[in-house]
């Protein structure tokens, strides 16, 4: 399964290349166009609680390959931290697979690992 992205600030991006470093699987820009297949998103999200345009227009594209979203966000932001996951999964009938506090830690990388390996092969 191919991992696609979204990012502002680099948090997402680090948290998926460290996630990359273990998983066998491409990494991709929502920017770089189609997967190949089934992805997990992982996005950041935008203003109080939004969806970034970017990750929508992504998503109206290719939301069929997807299985799951992991958010990022600010805990600052008290109920609408990484709310972005919660829209998408009840917009798309996607799992919430983690949601990370900036660029997350290493247990979050190890609960998405843990997801992915469980749910799904490298190249599913």
């Amino acid at each position: 399964m191919q991992v696609v992205y979204d990012t502002l600030t680099g948090n997402v991006r680090r948290f998926v290349q460290a996630l990359c470093a273990e998983w066998p699987a491409p990494a991709c820009q929502v920017q770089s166009g189609a997967p190949d297949g089934a992805f997990l998103l992982v996005t950041y999200t935008f203003g109080t609680g939004e969806v970034p345009d970017s990750t929508r227009r992504f998503l109206q594209a290719h939301a069929a390959g997807l299985r799951g979203v992991v958010a990022s966000g600010s805990y600052h932001w008290g109920a609408n931290f990484a709310r972005a996951g919660d829209r998408i999964s009840a917009e798309y009938g996607v799992p919430v697979v983690a949601k990370l506090n900036k660029g997350g830690t290493e247990a979050d990388r190890r609960a998405v690992l843990d997801w992915l390996r469980s749910n799904h092969g490298p190249m599913d």
